[in-house]
């Protein structure tokens, strides 16, 4: 289930921030964590199953447009749809919007509409 980020998840959501390649710099991952918290239009999402095993983070661009900053899962669950479900349920709440991606998140945001509508095609 996607969650709306709270200041009590900072330890957590600061852990899974760090898996991704541009926020490894600790100074670096304070100032995004820092544009989260303090910048409407930079909201995280937290995945939740037993435990919060995933996050995503977003731009709100304009009115019509989402943009996908961040997006990681905890090592241990990956490689089990995790990021795709994640992905997907953001695009359910945000259905109005053009969700799409940056050049951190590009790459894996292609592979999950791929994937989609490969699915798509398979149900026709």
């Amino acid at each position: 289930m996607l969650i709306r980020y709270k200041k009590a998840f900072e330890k957590i959501a600061m852990g899974l921030l760090s898996f991704m390649p541009s926020e490894k710099d600790l100074k670096k991952l304070q100032q995004t964590m820092k544009q989260y918290e303090t910048e409407e239009d930079w909201q995280l999402f937290l995945w939740k199953e037993e435990d919060i095993i995933g996050l995503m983070g977003v731009l709100f661009v304009s009115d019509e447009i989402i943009e996908i900053q961040h997006i990681s899962v905890n090592p241990s669950f990956r490689y089990q749809g995790i990021g795709k479900k994640m992905v997907k349920a953001f695009r359910e709440m945000f259905v109005d919007k053009n969700v799409r991606a940056n050049d951190n998140t590009v790459a894996f945001i292609d592979k999950c509409s791929v994937e989609d509508k490969e699915m798509e095609k398979g149900n026709e």
